[in-house]
């Protein structure tokens, strides 16, 4: 079971960019060490450690008891300045490949249902495939026995778009994918919202 510590905080640049997501427990070591500001989702304005404490716990918000104060766990932080975040490569998984493909056929576009997904691999396996991100993409059933062994091309079925690794983005996070919090979409491009949104109706 989680507690307060170690649910997950997104982490905003000095430009206010998501780049990361990190647990409770280390945005309030960013904090402490004036490193980061918590972000009131509301406000948008930034707090330091102590004005944070000070601006106690609301509407029944996870909190942190600590011996002389409680404090309300910070749900976005944003750096002070331009720390170098090191690059993210998106683990390639199942999980994953339906984020990045939005739950739609690669064949012909409509969106698949749970109990309908299927991985193809675009350049068949017995032809020297690889499944890795630039060869798999999602498929309806039908699509894929429709292609069986074959390549797109000899299929005579075009692809939707070519598959490629995506970019890091806090969707793909592993620990916040069930734990997110609804006041991230404010700070997320709306298209990355959308796919939160389509991920948790699934």
């Amino acid at each position: 079971m989680l507690t307060a510590l170690d649910l997950p905080t997104l982490v905003l640049n000095r430009g206010w960019t998501p780049v990361h997501v990190t647990a409770v427990r280390h945005a309030l070591t960013l904090v402490y060490t004036d490193r980061a500001a918590i972000v009131c989702p509301d406000s948008y304005q930034p707090y330091t450690f102590e004005e944070w404490i000070k601006r106690g716990v609301h509407n029944g918000n996870p909190r942190i008891r600590a011996v002389r104060f409680e404090l309300e766990a910070p749900e976005v932080i944003v750096l002070r300045g331009y720390e170098k975040v090191p690059p993210r490569g998106v683990v390639f998984n199942r999980r994953n490949l339906l984020r990045r493909d939005d739950y739609t056929c690669q064949y012909c576009g409509k969106r698949v249902a749970p109990e309908r997904w299927t991985i193809d691999h675009v350049v068949p396996l017995s032809r020297g495939g690889r499944t890795d991100w630039n060869n798999c993409v999602l498929a309806c059933h039908r699509c894929n026995g429709r292609k069986a062994d074959l390549t797109p091309h000899e299929a005579r079925m075009r692809l939707l778009k070519m598959p490629a690794q995506p970019r890091w983005s806090p969707r793909y996070a592993i620990y916040a994918r069930e734990n997110r919090p609804v006041s991230w979409d404010k700070f997320l491009p709306r298209s990355e919202s959308a796919g939160w949104e389509a991920g948790l109706r699934r």
